[in-house]
């Protein structure tokens, strides 16, 4: 498509200079198809990405058709989020910045109703809002649509799948039936498509490819994993990476809380975002999060719509999206205003082949990585404590000198009580774990370390299902395990020295076979149950 600059454009001076202050010389191109179509009167259906630059396609276009003497109502925007109707009407004054008389007015839920309509009958030739709230102003009469003369339902699938349906379309019937009624969406079900259907009239249809969509300053990688290995992977994800900020995507409101339940035992500041959560409450945890006063936000697809967070670190896919359109809006939240980014995606089974597609529709590559390894975790963690001593030595602030000096005076040397507090810092981590399985770990040439299993033939085991469980609670997979020897009271297992410390890990608190199981490194105690 040919660059087009927004002079271009039949537009008035003033929205040209307001549009030249943000910055944006050419138009995108949802923007070069839908805007002259809009100008021109006609209905439009456009189909295109978040960040696509559709607000300008329908905002710019809105102003230029409002009569700033006329203070009635003239144009309405339907939004799916309050988030998302602050963002329209915000862009939508950006664009009217040199342009006298028009107002525009953002509604929503979960805000004063009385001040809204305050600001209603100062005079709003714009109205932004949610579709539940728009039709409260309507039931008390300080929303009126008959002067309406355009219409537009922005992210239009969202607001089907958060219920509006009905809401959306009582509005549509009692607006003026002569207006221009614009619909965008990121994807077009069967019911958006039969409300065009009914509502538009001769509708052109303009639907914007996803070539160059995702940016190559994100880093895609998947993991492919068992679903009960997800949160493990997560954490570890966490803490190798160690973001300020981060998002973590479910699909569903009980995945959300499953997963914040379990960040919150395990020490992270999170907090959940789903439709359950009521928007006194939504705003609070937003604001929160932009102020970096909480690490991580979990969230659902149609929660975090129109969320807007700058500097956000990584996006985590928990659950790989239900739609591909939903890949693309979920990892582009991050590694914006040129900054970079990383996205990581959680794929299990078959999963495999929904990812696939999602690289076909993005037209990008999601790299495959194995799963981060314990020992990884505990070298993070390692660092991590290393650095913190450094920085209290720098600034020479000790807040507790006396146990030392104590200690010393009863003869025990300095290096003794740091490496106690240092074991006492470490005590109950992965990285105590590790230290103690490494001081028992001996690899044959192979690099394979044998491993202890308590049970054996007589608990009715086999060694199918000594893989299975190992490959099942671990990152490792059944064919990279060595040989089993399967005993009649216990069995052992070689593994990858690479893997021991997760398998190690992974199998703690399992079982086989509806019996409980536990593993030792091997050659400590191989010679003494062999003679046995």
């Amino acid at each position: 498509m040919s660059k087009m600059k927004f002079n271009e454009f039949k537009i008035s001076e003033k929205v040209q200079r307001a549009i030249a202050d943000l910055g944006y010389e050419y138009a995108t191109e949802i923007q070069v198809k839908a805007m002259p179509n809009i100008l021109d009167g006609k209905d439009v259906i456009g189909q295109s990405q978040t960040g696509s630059g559709k607000t300008a396609s329908f905002g710019i276009p809105i102003l230029e058709k409002i009569d700033p003497d006329d203070k009635k109502l003239q144009s309405i925007v339907l939004c799916p989020t309050r988030e998302l109707a602050l963002q329209v009407a915000g862009e939508i004054r950006k664009f009217a910045k040199y342009t006298e008389g028009i107002k525009t007015c953002a509604v929503y839920g979960g805000s004063s109703m009385e001040n809204q309509i305050k600001e209603l009958k100062r005079g709003a030739q714009i109205v932004v809002g949610t579709p539940g709230r728009i039709m409260d102003h309507m039931r008390r009469r300080t929303i009126k649509l008959e002067n309406v003369n355009i219409v537009v339902l922005d992210e239009a699938d969202e607001m089907l799948s958060m219920g509006f349906e009905e809401d959306m379309e009582s509005i549509l019937k009692d607006a003026n039936p002569d207006r221009q009624t614009l619909l965008f969406s990121a994807t077009m079900p069967k019911a958006i498509l039969s409300i065009a259907k009914k509502y538009q009239k001769e509708p052109i249809h303009i639907k914007i490819s996803t070539t160059e969509t995702t940016t190559p300053k994100i880093e895609q990688v998947y993991y492919e994993l068992k679903e009960k290995m997800k949160i493990d992977t997560l954490i570890r994800v966490i803490e190798i990476h160690n973001p300020n900020s981060c998002v973590v995507f479910c699909n569903t409101k009980r995945k959300v809380d499953d997963v914040i339940e379990r960040l919150k035992q395990n020490g992270y500041s999170a907090e959940a975002l789903h439709g359950d959560v009521v928007q006194v409450q939504r705003d609070r945890i937003m604001k929160a999060f932009k102020q970096g006063k909480f690490q991580i936000l979990v969230a659902t697809d149609v929660a975090a719509r129109g969320i807007d967070v700058n500097d956000l670190e990584i996006v985590i896919n928990f659950d790989i999206p239900q739609e591909k359109e939903h890949y693309l809006h979920r990892i582009g939240r991050t590694g914006r205003a040129g900054k970079t980014g990383k996205a990581f995606t959680m794929v299990v089974g078959k999963e495999k082949i929904k990812l696939k597609e999602i690289e076909k529709f993005a037209k990008t590559k999601i790299k495959a990585e194995k799963l981060p390894t314990v020992g990884q975790v505990c070298e993070v963690r390692k660092k991590k404590i290393k650095k913190q001593i450094l920085d209290v030595i720098k600034t020479n602030k000790y807040i507790e000198e006396s146990i030392i000096e104590e200690l010393e005076s009863e003869g025990v040397e300095s290096q003794d009580i740091a490496k106690a507090l240092l074991t006492m810092k470490m005590e109950g981590t992965t990285a105590d774990t590790i230290q103690t399985l490494n001081s028992d770990i001996v690899q044959d040439k192979n690099g394979m370390v044998e491993v202890f299993i308590n049970l054996g033939k007589m608990d009715q085991i086999k060694a199918k299902d000594i893989i299975g469980s190992i490959a099942g609670n671990t990152g490792i997979s059944g064919e990279e395990i060595g040989k089993i020897n399967l005993l009649e009271k216990y069995s052992f297992a070689e593994i990858p020295k690479e893997y021991i410390e997760d398998v190690m890990v992974g199998m703690k608190n399992k079982q086989i076979k509806g019996k409980s199981v536990s593993l030792e490194i091997a050659n400590k105690k191989e010679n003494k149950k062999r003679k046995n």
